[in-house]
């Protein structure tokens, strides 16, 4: 596997205004965020989100405005970073399409472009927040927690499912009496697959978001940690199973014993 961007790299990203350098990294209580970042610079993007997941924060990162808007349409976020300049649909397009299905989620823009009226059509088009490169990270925190509060609900500090409960906070899963600590890749394939009980997550999205992008992980590698999982869902005594779907993916559901 590829190793990361330094921090060094990415404060160096921020003077230089290399790509789109998105540095999420707040303290929030005891309780994780959900932040999705839509940047179409796949390394930069990647390396913060390791940053983020270091730091017990849930991050998802995609590269195109479609894909952008099809996330950020789950209603699983508490904060959009949203890049102006992406193939697919613009950010413009994205958090105005947002708008028009009533979706709320809070957005925050970056761009190179200091003008009046790019901030103002960002604005008109339904964003909660406008900031332009080179910025402090620290008045992008602010923002990023100011908007969160805002929103005035509170952000979910587990996942359930069946007789399952995942504590997105100490990475612990619990069934009845009994829990188990996960390693970092188990909570995160774990985690994805309790967000999207009903759906079948293919091999390639889970190596996507646990592995990154770069990596040289394969589907022998996902196989593993599938099989990591459902030892210790027995271990635990949990009527919950991830169901291999051939050729396809995965889905956790509930067993019929």
């Amino acid at each position: 596997m590829k190793s990361g961007v330094s921090k060094w790299e990415i404060e160096l990203a921020l003077k230089h205004r290399v790509g789109f350098a998105i540095l999420i990294i707040m303290k929030m209580g005891a309780l994780p965020m959900n932040i999705l970042i839509v940047e179409d610079e796949i390394r930069l993007a990647q390396a913060l989100g390791q940053i983020m997941k270091e730091q017990k924060y849930t991050v998802d990162i995609v590269h195109n405005g479609s894909d952008g808007f099809d996330y950020a349409m789950s209603g699983q976020y508490d904060v959009v970073v949203l890049d102006v300049m992406l193939p697919g649909l613009t950010g413009f397009e994205v958090v105005k399409k947002m708008r028009g299905a009533k979706n709320a989620t809070p957005v925050i823009m970056l761009t190179a472009k200091d003008e009046t009226l790019d901030k103002v059509h960002g604005l008109d088009c339904g964003a909660d927040d406008y900031m332009t490169k080179p910025f402090v990270p620290e008045e992008l925190l602010a923002r990023v927690r100011a908007l969160s509060r805002r929103q005035g609900e509170v952000v979910m500090d587990a996942l359930e499912f069946s007789d399952l409960k995942l504590n997105l906070s100490t990475n612990t899963l619990h069934c009845g009496a009994k829990s188990v600590h996960l390693g970092f890749k188990e909570f995160e394939v774990l985690r994805i697959l309790m967000s999207n009980p009903k759906l079948i997550t293919p091999k390639g999205d889970l190596i996507a978001k646990v592995w990154g992008m770069e990596s040289d992980a394969e589907d022998n590698n996902v196989e593993a940690y599938i099989s990591f999982l459902r030892k210790k869902f027995f271990y635990l005594g949990s009527k919950a199973g991830i169901e291999t779907i051939r050729k396809v993916g995965y889905r956790i559901e509930e067993q019929i014993k």
